[in-house]
């Protein structure tokens, strides 16, 4: 790590340096340093939490927060030495519900500024190790109409007779028809309270949606195929391109909103400066798992255990093949592994273009 450049992460629009790991830590742990300014030992400075109610009480201040049970062994550390050193530190006591119980986190202390500082570090630990966590639901454009999926199948069909001798290329690594889509972006949610939270915020980008789509479905084609590294006798993926029919980039615009805001309230990492629009039709994730419905397309083998195909003849024949037309009118928030009545992913929750 280069010290004049530490990695930085952003916390409810606040920026925290990471430091090293050091050896001797509990498994994972990393400590972290809050860049702003300095607080004295006695916490004179005044308080910088801005996302919490710190209330004053008889003994001192005091501060509840929500934090997934699934996270609370990271703050606890190997025999309670994160804990330990986190009261050391800030000059507070922190109370966790016991294993297998819910509740919040109270953090009680006798100045302001130290319970403040005290939630700014657990936050930081819990955001540290919640980028740890696989992703367990994404925002998608449902493509699985009848049209795509009658299309994808003659697609399949086709690739099979014609190409069935190319390396690796075999049915297994065929999407599921009735789960064809468009990722927008993944999250990480790890208890309920979470999942209604990122609802919520889903609700919220409803009116700019509709600004963009003036309050109509917007009809897409579904034509092309392209690959995802940069050589087409080793692919891994493959998929189809989509585009608004009157050539417009209003699905564009509405990708990169959606992500805009969900990293803006902290429930999304920002991987890239655009979304990368692709409905996946091919994927070597498949031939290992065929659970493995990944919506970012990322193994979850390792890589020596991932085979690829040679594409350049599915490329070379089908390049510009059509799937087939659809008017999007959702946006669905989608989980991991799941299946509703139709075939496509469970939704949590979901927003109309009209």
């Amino acid at each position: 790590m280069d010290v004049l450049r530490p990695p930085l992460i952003n916390i409810n629009g606040r920026i925290y340096r990471r430091n090293v790991v050091q050896e001797e830590q509990y498994e994972e742990e990393e400590d972290f340093a809050y860049m702003g300014p300095p607080e004295s030992e006695e916490f004179e400075a005044e308080d910088t939490c801005d996302t919490h109610l710190i209330e004053q009480t008889e003994r001192g201040f005091r501060c509840a927060i929500d934090v997934p049970t699934v996270l609370y062994k990271y703050i606890i550390g190997k025999k309670g030495e994160t804990r330990k050193r986190l009261e050391s530190d800030t000059k507070t006591s922190i109370n966790i519900p016991k294993q297998g119980m819910e509740g919040q986190i109270v953090i009680t202390g006798p100045h302001k500024a130290a319970v403040s500082s005290a939630i700014t570090r657990i936050e930081v630990l819990v955001d540290n190790f919640r980028k740890k966590q696989p992703f367990t639901h994404f925002l998608s454009f449902p493509l699985n109409h009848p049209q795509i999926q009658e299309g994808f199948l003659r697609f399949k069909d086709d690739v099979l007779e014609q190409c069935s001798q190319d390396h690796g290329l075999d049915e297994s690594i065929f999407q599921n028809p009735a789960k064809l889509h468009l990722t927008v972006g993944t999250l990480t949610l790890l208890d309920e309270s979470e999942v209604r939270k990122a609802c919520g915020h889903l609700q919220d980008c409803q009116n700019f949606i509709r600004d963009i789509t003036g309050g109509k479905p917007l009809p897409l084609q579904v034509a092309g195929i392209e690959y995802m590294n940069d050589d087409p006798a080793m692919v891994d993926v493959l998929y189809a391109k989509v585009n608004v029919t009157d050539g417009s980039d209003k699905l564009q615009v509405i990708a990169d909103r959606l992500v805009e805001y969900f990293v803006s309230v902290g429930q999304m990492a920002r991987e890239w400066d655009r979304v990368k629009l692709h409905g996946t039709v091919m994927n070597t994730l498949f031939r290992k798992d065929t659970t493995a419905e990944d919506a970012s397309g990322s193994a979850r083998q390792g890589p020596n255990e991932r085979e690829a195909f040679d594409a350049r003849n599915v490329l070379k024949t089908f390049g510009s093949y059509h799937f087939g037309e659809l008017d999007l009118n959702t946006v669905s928030l989608s989980q991991r592994y799941s299946a509703d009545c139709m075939g496509y992913y469970a939704s949590a929750g979901s927003i109309s273009f009209c």
